[in-house]
């Protein structure tokens, strides 16, 4: 009788060991891969007469901060009536800080000269982050050495079109030629171009880039980066993973500057489910998005 309970005993022990094995050892690995997705968010860039540096360069926001220091008063105002000329043509505005600034203007009196011609001015942004929607400019600085003559402030205007990422123009009368003159004037295309870029509200964009994942049996591994490709530093959010259709797992993203990223690394995760098709990974975001179709990647099994 004491052998019959024995063999039972070892028969249920074994039983229990290969269920476990069924259903928790790594036979064999599945690779996924990703499905296809087209994202709605798209900005058409200028073609006119006047190109950006870089594609679709904008500060943050359409009301930005400047600080002027160092310049005798008739620089100083000819700088101011060059920001009122822009917000008076465009949709941006500018405000004096203290400090902070997102543009710096300063002065200088010696004159310079390259090649033939004297420099009137310098000016162009100093801190640019590249998102996939924008190139976010930070910083800019102007330094003003000729004072304008001119009925308009040709020089202090052409300058902070650079800050705000404009290139010259090949077109004398335009007034980021190369070369100052009263005469010149700012172009139709500029205008639109800066109002197109600032018409885009100053929002957050999380988006999932470089998701991978493969199964070794019934255990899941999964690599994945949560970017901000938005205007505004992002809040906390929320990333869950499906496996078809059923929640395999939930992480907290901290908060993510414009640009920055958080590379996201599990290794061994139980999934109860037999033959998984798919993985769908999903950003949940409490606050309105450029865009809210990339907050969503899925992916298959590669055949």
């Amino acid at each position: 009788m004491s052998y019959k309970i024995f063999f039972s005993l070892v028969f249920f022990i074994l039983a229990v060991a290969l269920l476990g094995i069924y259903w928790l050892g790594p036979f064999t690995e599945v690779s996924f891969g990703f499905k296809e997705r087209n994202y709605n968010f798209s900005l058409n860039s200028s073609n006119g007469e006047v190109s950006q540096f870089y594609p679709k360069m904008r500060f943050p926001t359409s009301s930005i901060s400047y600080r002027i220091e160092d310049c005798p008063l008739n620089k100083k105002e000819d700088m101011e009536r060059s920001f009122e000329f822009i917000s008076e043509k465009t949709i941006l505005g500018f405000y004096s800080v203290q400090n902070n600034e997102e543009i710096y203007v300063t002065c200088d009196s010696q004159s310079k000269i390259e090649g033939r011609l004297f420099i009137a001015g310098e000016g162009g942004p100093t801190n640019i982050t590249q998102t996939s929607n924008f190139n976010v400019i930070k910083q800019g600085a102007i330094t003003l050495i000729k004072e304008s003559k001119c009925p308009i402030p040709n020089v202090g205007i052409h300058e902070l079109l650079h800050v705000l990422g404009f290139d010259h123009s090949p077109n004398p009368n335009n007034i980021m030629y190369e070369v100052s003159r009263c005469e010149q004037e700012i172009s139709q295309d500029i205008i639109d171009t800066i109002n197109n870029l600032y018409s885009t509200p100053t929002l957050a964009d999380l988006s999932i880039d470089n998701a991978s994942a493969s199964m070794h049996g019934r255990y899941l591994d999964v690599s994945l980066t949560i970017i901000n490709n938005g205007l505004k530093k992002s809040e906390n959010s929320t990333v869950k993973i499906y496996a078809d259709g059923d929640k395999v797992k939930e992480l907290e993203i901290g908060e993510l500057e414009i640009g920055y990223g958080s590379k996201l690394t599990l290794k061994n995760t139980l999934v109860l489910q037999l033959n998984i098709d798919e993985l769908k990974f999903v950003i949940e975001y409490p606050e309105t998005e450029l865009d809210k179709i990339n907050n969503e990647v899925t992916l298959s099994i590669k055949k």
